[in-house]
């Protein structure tokens, strides 16, 4: 006969971790969230804060408090060039935990040219962000950075363009590749073009051939903690941004975005269940004159679109496939004279029956010139997880909460006519979407910061049940609604 003091032990342990052992096994990435309302609640927290704040401190609104919380975390210390790796505090959603090089040096930018790929010269934008070390990139002047070819960054980097303005633009453009923890702060990148069949060098030990590129302004690819904040992005051949291949825990923010096809591309196809783990927060951004589709146009995962200003589109301005969950909250939509093009939101599949159980939902959003959003799944009611126990800003907010999107110090849209990167208007992707296609703290109700679960518990709990079974011959079957079932002998 086993002591009974034994068993009530373990049954309180396994109790006590079923609820994070379900979420844990739903994960389809290591560093995916488990809980993404949770983040939600996040979002809304800071910025419901950050306007309170607004509201006390300068109630004749002519201050430089805007609500935006990310601007208000950094831009109203008159100091903060003292400071510039503050701003890695200022990051929300699931991009929060983007650290880029905060920690390190800070590494100057004094040459605007990129000669050579594979043995950069110091002092340019390539030999910085390559480094292995964690590195805050600044700039000493304005630059017009024309790329050879792909400038791929390293993990742990910030590229900090404040006080100057700075231009990205050439063949390849922005790459991410299986990296963590980047910041890309207050760059304008434009008119990027396929290029490849070369050698690049992506770290201080390592060159190596790279295939052709798809001519993306930002391509991420199986890369987590990214924070895109204050880019004015155009003018690309293929995507303005695009993530892929197992990205997730990104924020893009604040960004400007104008003059292009297939704006954003979250997931690499509809068959890679990797991507069911990537999440993606896009918050305060402008999207703007001559955009046609794909603001985003995502597959799989959880994306949170919060107090975004939509102001033209031609196709569509969301939409996916492979069942993404969609949370749109205190958005403004302005839908084009099209009476072909009002509706905000596509589905890339036909049979309704396939997509009607899609989480796609609305709460707050704004519906201008007959712009309108179907929801489907649990957006059709009000029941949404934790999400819904928080509001959202009202979408009369976006104007204060956008107003500097896009860098600051130059002109964020060169009103220049639709170029695309001198690449085909469709990009080098699909044809107008007609083809298929680390945890951080929580705040919570009571205020108080948890950690979530780390990917060990699987095997914590596999730890728990030999050492049980191999000292008190115990075997504990859990079944489907959480009950344990104890068999001994």
């Amino acid at each position: 006969m086993h002591p009974p003091i034994t068993f009530i032990l373990f049954f309180l342990i396994l109790t006590s971790l079923l609820y994070l052992i379900r979420a844990t096994l739903n994960l389809s990435l290591p560093y995916q969230h488990p809980y993404p309302e949770d983040v939600v609640q996040q979002v809304q927290r800071r910025i419901n804060a950050s306007i309170h704040k607004r509201h006390i401190v300068d109630t004749s609104g002519s201050g430089c408090l805007t609500g935006n919380p990310i601007d208000d975390c950094w831009k109203c210390d008159p100091n903060w060039r003292n400071d510039r790796q503050r701003l890695a505090d200022c990051a929300i959603g699931f991009g929060q935990s983007a650290l880029g090089g905060k920690g390190g040096h800070y590494y100057t930018v004094t040459d605007s040219s990129d000669n050579d790929v594979v043995n950069p010269t110091p002092g340019t934008l390539r030999h910085a962000v390559i480094q292995s070390e964690p590195l805050w990139i600044i700039f000493t002047s304005n630059m017009h950075i024309n790329l050879k070819h792909e400038l791929i960054i390293n993990s742990y980097k910030t590229i900090d363009g404040r006080d100057v303005t700075v231009h990205v633009t050439g063949n390849g453009c922005v790459t991410m590749q299986d990296v963590t923890n980047v910041i890309i702060h207050n760059i304008r990148i434009y008119n990027c073009k396929p290029s490849g069949n070369v050698d690049v060098r992506s770290t201080p030990t390592h060159v190596g051939r790279r295939g052709m590129s798809d001519g993306d302004g930002v391509s991420i690819s199986g890369s987590r903690n990214i924070w895109i904040d204050h880019c004015s992005l155009a003018h690309c051949t293929d995507g303005l941004i695009d993530a892929i291949l197992g990205s997730t825990a990104i924020t893009v923010s604040n960004c400007y975005f104008t003059n292009h096809n297939e704006v954003m591309l979250m997931g690499h196809d509809d068959e890679y269940l990797p991507d069911k783990g990537m999440q993606v927060t896009f918050a305060f951004n402008h999207f703007g004159k001559g955009l046609i589709q794909r603001m985003p146009r995502c597959r799989h995962g959880y994306f949170h679109v919060v107090n975004n200003d939509f102001t033209e589109w031609k196709m569509y301005a969301i939409g996916g496939s492979a069942n993404p969950t969609i949370n749109s909250q205190g958005n403004r939509y302005i839908a084009p004279p099209d009476p072909n093009a009002k509706e905000v939101t596509k589905r890339i599949e036909e049979n309704k029956k396939k997509w009607d159980g899609w989480n796609w939902r609305t709460d707050g959003d704004l519906m201008e010139n007959g712009a309108f959003f179907v929801p489907s799944g649990e957006g059709l009611n009000a029941m949404y997880a934790k999400a819904s126990s928080i509001d959202p800003k009202p979408a009369f907010l976006v104007d204060q909460l956008t107003k500097n999107a896009g860098i600051f110090g130059g002109p964020r849209d060169d009103g220049g006519g639709m170029s695309f990167g001198g690449g085909p208007i469709n990009g080098g992707g699909e044809s107008g979407d007609n083809q298929n296609d680390g945890y951080f703290g929580m705040v919570f109700g009571s205020g108080k910061t948890t950690k979530s679960p780390p990917p060990t518990i699987i095997f914590s709990l596999s730890l728990v049940l030999i050492v049980l079974y191999v000292t008190t011959n115990t075997i504990i079957i859990v079944n489907g609604g959480g009950f344990l079932t104890l068999l001994y002998w």
